[in-house]
């Protein structure tokens, strides 16, 4: 923010984003936009790095380099392209079927980060799984997105958010209902015995040290994405800085906030590996990503990113979402990805913290 001043705006701002349906720049500037909207940074910057870092952490696995970091595409590792495969195709062919409803703004980012990349983690890799995923994605997910967002909960002034990560829980439910009864979809996939002889290890060993806090919080910036690394996570946040000082304008739907969202999203971050360290190191895995992609960005769009916003946005969505997203995949069937109770959990906080805090004196 203090550099920002001294520099000329050299890309487009974010209004000239809705350029119109079959202008090229409207792909680069939307659809790559798209990528990083689950973390409400909205920025075509921010997508391309983070996908650069999450190919550098995947061919570092291939290479069985010890600085691969954290296991992509929920720990699987091999997984990773098709996760990549799915919910690109999921996130076009969500734009192509609904980008003319676009007015400023509509949810056609969905699938980016729901069924599309479940479907690949549940039931495998391979084009029928990938494809039969980003259908799904695009017709089950978006359409519904579009409709709680503008019909149910916008009226109310509710955020999108909940609209959004509401349709991803209910649109999850139904897509992997449907995915049990489609006869070209194989069995629910599990990981082949490892041949230490041809094939290099998966993951780097995992320490809960003091250097596995930072990388965890990075890492946590990608979880949304089925990347979870954090070379991924940095790419994300250096391409987003990046385009914050080409144009503050730009990322984060014009806002001039994203200075404010990173700020937050990282307080939360390390908020939520802090409070359940204990419950990373007994599982292995904890979902303290929740609250980074939905109410704690949310929370300070609401509030114009004043410091009591982020502040308790970031407390409270560490406290309360990661446990009652835990809880909620507990009684999830193995066939169906915990994605389901994670976007619950997100839209459950969203809906009820906001407009709890929008009671109290300073917000």
């Amino acid at each position: 923010m203090a550099i920002r001043p001294a520099l000329p705006a050299i890309v487009p701002d974010y209004t000239s984003w809705d350029l119109g349906y079959t202008d090229l720049t409207w792909y680069v500037y939307w659809i790559i936009g798209d990528t990083t909207e689950a973390t409400l940074a909205k920025s075509a910057f921010g997508g391309l790095l983070m996908i650069a870092g999450a190919w550098l952490a995947h061919t570092a696995r291939l290479r069985g380099k010890r600085w691969q970091g954290f296991a992509l595409a929920c720990g699987t590792g091999v997984l990773w392209p098709w996760v990549l495969v799915a919910a690109g195709l999921g996130l076009l062919l969500s734009n192509l079927l609904w980008g003319w409803t676009i007015d400023g703004w509509q949810p056609t980012f969905a699938p980016m980060v729901s069924v599309p990349p479940a479907v690949v983690i549940v039931y495998g890799p391979g084009w029928r799984v990938a494809v039969t995923g980003a259908l799904l994605g695009a017709t089950v997910i978006t359409p519904l997105a579009m409709v709680l967002v503008n019909l149910v909960f916008s009226p109310f002034g509710l955020s999108p958010v909940v609209g959004s990560t509401l349709a991803m829980s209910v649109g999850g439910l139904g897509a992997f209902w449907l995915c049990r009864r489609l006869p070209w979809l194989p069995p629910p996939w599990t990981p082949p015995p490892s041949e230490p002889s041809s094939e290099p290890s998966s993951t780097a060993p995992v320490r809960h040290g003091a250097s596995w806090v930072p990388r965890r919080i990075l890492a946590d910036f990608t979880e949304a994405h089925f990347f979870g690394n954090e070379w991924a996570g940095a790419g994300l946040l250096l391409g987003c800085v990046l385009h914050y000082l080409l144009n503050p304008a730009a990322p984060a739907y014009g806002s001039g906030l994203l200075p404010h969202l990173l700020a937050a999203q990282v307080l939360t971050a390390a908020c939520g590996v802090l409070m359940w360290g204990g419950r990373w190191a007994a599982s292995g895995w904890y979902p303290t990503f929740v609250p980074i992609v939905s109410v704690t960005p949310a929370t300070v769009l609401a509030f114009g990113g004043t410091v009591p916003s982020i502040v308790a946005g970031a407390v409270l969505g560490a406290a309360i979402a990661p446990p009652l997203a835990a809880a909620l995949a507990r009684h999830l069937p193995d066939d169906v990805h915990p994605m389901v109770a994670y976007t619950a959990s997100m839209a459950v906080c969203t809906a009820t913290i906001i407009p709890l805090l929008d009671l109290l004196p300073g917000f």
